[in-house]
């Protein structure tokens, strides 16, 4: 039974160090160890690791790490790619070794051993179509049209020009630093794919997460199933009922079940638990950005509206402050004046509330099915986008 705890305790902790490292950051964790796992992961071992390189190796070592460091974070690099077919490659080559001998099955025809193949090379497909398609790069030959199509709220986007590219900058464009370039409708840039997500390639960018999501959600099934029929096929229900005496109830067959899954087939049990985290975060990740899409915004533009609208509850609250210090210095220079009922200033709305109307108008949100439009059709591709440029030129 030692192995089966040992097991226990290696996929809990596996759990737990991935959703910290992922999720940590999050408002829901906040002061629980899951946001100190997080903190430690993404800052404090690093911290740690280079004063240890430092202690040992001196300064020749440190600036070794943070070289590698400015390769890995400040600049395009094909690192996270090969992690993503190093890891979808080395699981469906565990699964192939332990799981398709059981294929066919009592439940799984031999058609599964091809439709699994298919779709492993559907999701790479979508991975390579994400990584290296044109994000929607702006450049002087189609700023024009851009500014065209993507006008200025004044909120969030006024006219300015890129410093770095120096031209103009159409509203929901960004500059990306890492692939030097100004990307129409910048959503983020993604390390996965080694390139920034824009106006071009968002649609495969969804897809992407949805079919990964899928693929996660068929494997866990699919091994499920392999392994329901192995307990059909050896009986192994009938044998631990009549040869070892256990009553035939799910409460009283559970453990033994689970305890001869865990000896006879422990590698589908972890690639089973595996997979099922990982559809998880997928499907946490794919709902985040199809509810962007769906009221036609961008990771990049949520961060932009919080800092907006902090700056005006600030704004806000400096009047507010001005209003009842000039309130107060009235007070005490304009004796028996009537005073303000309470019940008048309980109903009265207040200039925060008025604000919040306001910050919050998203004049890009056209509706459900325009702005799913927009990113199945995007602007860029569509005749009326051309027609702007034989105008133009």
């Amino acid at each position: 039974m030692s192995l089966h705890w040992a097991l226990i305790c290696h996929g809990l902790i596996t759990l737990t160090i991935v959703v910290s490292f992922l999720c940590g950051q999050w408002r829901i964790f906040q002061g629980t160890p899951i946001s100190s796992i997080h903190r430690f992961l993404t800052f404090g071992a690093y911290q740690y690791f280079l004063r240890f390189i430092g202690a040992v190796f001196g300064d020749r070592g440190t600036n070794l790490i943070l070289s590698v460091e400015y390769y890995c974070c400040d600049r395009p690099n094909p690192i996270l790619q090969l992690i993503y077919l190093a890891i979808i490659g080395t699981t469906y080559y565990i699964i192939v070794k332990t799981s398709f001998s059981y294929i066919p099955g009592y439940y799984l025809s031999e058609a599964h051993r091809y439709a699994s193949f298919l779709a492993i090379a559907v999701g790479i497909l979508l991975f390579l179509v994400t990584s290296f398609s044109d994000p929607g790069t702006v450049k002087a030959d189609n700023v024009s049209r851009y500014l065209s199509a993507y006008p200025y709220d004044n909120i969030i986007y006024t006219e300015k020009e890129c410093p770095t590219c120096k031209i103009p900058k159409p509203a929901r464009s960004k500059h990306c630093s890492l692939c030097n370039r100004c990307v129409a409708r910048f959503d983020h840039h993604c390390g996965w794919m080694n390139n920034c997500i824009g106006e071009r390639n968002t649609r495969y960018f969804l897809a992407f997460l949805l079919w990964h999501f899928l693929l996660c959600i068929y494997g866990t099934i699919a091994i499920g199933l392999v392994l329901a029929g192995r307990l059909k096929e050896l009986q192994i229900v009938h044998v631990l009922t009549v040869y070892y005496g256990v009553d035939n109830s799910l409460r009283s067959l559970a453990p033994y079940v689970v305890q001869w899954l865990l000896d006879a087939h422990n590698t589908q049990i972890l690639l089973m638990v595996f997979m099922g985290v990982v559809s998880l975060l997928l499907a946490g990740f794919f709902a985040y950005h199809a509810n962007l899409c769906l009221t036609n915004t961008t990771t990049n533009e949520t961060f932009k509206w919080q800092d907006y609208i902090s700056w005006q509850k600030n704004l806000i609250e400096a009047r507010a402050s001005t209003a009842a210090l000039k309130a107060n210095i009235a007070g005490m220079t304009t004796e028996g004046k009537p005073q303000e009922s309470k019940c008048k200033s309980f109903f009265r709305r207040s200039l925060l509330q008025d604000t919040e109307a306001i910050v919050k108008k998203n004049v890009y949100d056209k509706g459900f099915f325009h702005n799913l439009y927009e990113v199945v059709f995007p602007v860029s591709t569509r005749a009326s986008f051309l027609h702007t440029k034989s105008k133009s030129g």
